[in-house]
């Protein structure tokens, strides 16, 4: 039995019921044959999450990709919970223990790779048209944390712009770069995506 397939709905009966919990199960077995991320790219991820006192959450449109950060804790031997965000809405909310994460540091090119992937999945830009210059960016309001990013993407060989801030009328705290044009097929074939959606445009791109 696939894990990604044992999913049942348990629906409140409530009638101003606004999340439906879809709880996962399945074994140590069936987790190994499934497709997961790693906790190095999880820290990445969470740069598009918000916390409770003992959660991280990820709120995504579409069940795909909660299934797979789901499917990967659970692979770690820990829980997680996905929530299917009001009845008519395609949203989705996957929840963890913030104790997964406990003690995770990056240290090796495989941690930043990992890191990378996640950041760029959960707060990175790519191209998604044909009538337009192919690009991928970061962008965040932390700005050292993209001087950290492009520290991470240079020593993988990957070449970035400068960061910048589009727009200080709009938000003078916000800042973005590009990876460099000639990098494109580089970051594609090191850092990927385990997006659904966002591994597709990528691939699209070389």
């Amino acid at each position: 039995m696939n894990l990604m397939t044992n999913f049942t709905e348990n629906v409140s009966s409530a009638d101003n019921q606004q999340e439906t919990l879809i709880s996962i199960g399945g074994s140590s077995e069936t987790t190994r044959e499934t497709p997961f991320v790693s906790r190095h790219y999880l820290l990445g991820v969470l740069k598009d999450s918000t916390k409770t006192k003992y959660t991280y959450r990820i709120s995504q449109k579409g069940i795909d990709y909660p299934k797979l950060i789901a499917n990967s804790i659970i692979s770690y031997g820990n829980k997680a919970w996905i929530y299917k965000e009001g009845k008519d809405r395609d949203v989705y909310i996957v929840e963890f223990s913030r104790k997964v994460l406990d003690g995770v540091t990056i240290k090796t090119f495989q941690n930043k790779i990992d890191y990378i992937k996640g950041y760029s999945d959960a707060e990175g830009g790519i191209c998604k048209s044909n009538n337009v210059r192919p690009y991928i960016y970061f962008c965040q309001k932390n700005y050292q944390e993209l001087v950290e990013l492009k520290e991470f993407l240079q020593e993988l060989k990957i070449s970035s712009g400068k960061i910048h801030n589009p727009s200080k009328r709009v938000d003078s705290n916000y800042w973005r770069f590009y990876i460099s044009t000639k990098s494109h097929k580089d970051f594609v074939s090191v850092i990927g995506s385990a997006h659904p959606n966002k591994s597709r445009y990528l691939r699209m791109m070389i």
